[in-house]
């Protein structure tokens, strides 16, 4: 067997991977009914609006967020940790794209979500989703620390992230990734913010609704958060805060 180098097109990642080492994970998840997600979607439909399902997570995780300052935060520092709570709610959206030929994770940071309704959300998932990678400004700096010899790319990525201030701009207030457009129930991912949530696939599952047993479509949501930053607690609040958001677009079922 012989090794071959490190794909250059996957250099922001092991450069990301070894930045977030410090995170204390703790992982929480739970279902969703998306009864309510999904003919509220089919309504817009019908008017020609098409929204992903990831768009509502974003918009729900952000109206949560902004309710709870402390999860809105970042930490750094061992030795003198220093945490740092930011007023705007900055999303980090993990993307499966391709650069030449390279399968990679690219992330965008949609700005002042709590601020932004669906169809601005929409936009900007779209912008990303649909655009050229190879291209597209967002990620140029992406592509310049690709170029760098790796231990250069290390010492270049932990410099620009490092600051607290620029956290949210970098990686986010909190982020969101999704495995639902494939046969992936649940997962929980670590996405270097207090809060990263893992979206699954939307199935056909029981739930009790007036107290019968009937079929719905459900989402299973985790939730993972930095123990450093919020306790338990403070995180279920979160997450059973999103849930209810989900569930109460239009009524579900």
């Amino acid at each position: 067997m012989t090794g071959r180098p490190f794909p250059r097109r996957r250099r922001q990642t092991l450069h990301f991977l070894a930045q977030i080492r410090a995170v204390a994970p703790v992982f929480l998840d739970t279902e969703v009914d998306m009864g309510g997600v999904l003919s509220h979607r089919d309504r817009a439909r019908q008017v020609g609006t098409r929204y992903s399902l990831v768009t509502y997570v974003l918009h729900a995780g952000a109206q949560v967020l902004a309710k709870h300052p402390q999860a809105n935060a970042a930490i750094r520092g061992a030795l003198r940790p220093r945490v740092a709570h930011y007023e705007a709610v900055n999303a980090k959206l993990a993307l499966d794209r391709t650069l030449d030929g390279q399968r990679a994770v690219l992330s965008a940071v949609l700005p002042d979500l709590a601020d932004t309704d669906l169809d601005g959300i929409q936009e900007q998932v779209s912008h990303y989703r649909d655009g050229d990678a190879e291209r597209m400004p967002e990620f140029a700096g992406v592509r310049r620390l690709q170029g760098l010899p790796v231990p250069l790319g290390r010492l270049a990525f932990r410099r620009f992230v490092g600051p607290l201030h620029r956290r949210n701009e970098v990686f986010g207030t909190f982020a969101v990734t999704s495995l639902g457009h494939r046969a992936v129930d649940s997962f929980h991912s670590v996405g270097g913010t207090t809060v990263t949530l893992g979206v699954g696939r939307v199935l056909p599952r029981p739930v009790v609704r007036d107290e019968a047993v009937v079929v719905a479509p459900v989402m299973r949501l985790s939730l993972s958060f930095d123990h450093r930053v919020i306790d338990g607690a403070e995180a279920a609040d979160v997450l059973t805060e999103i849930k209810d958001a989900l569930e109460s677009y239009g009524g579900a079922g």
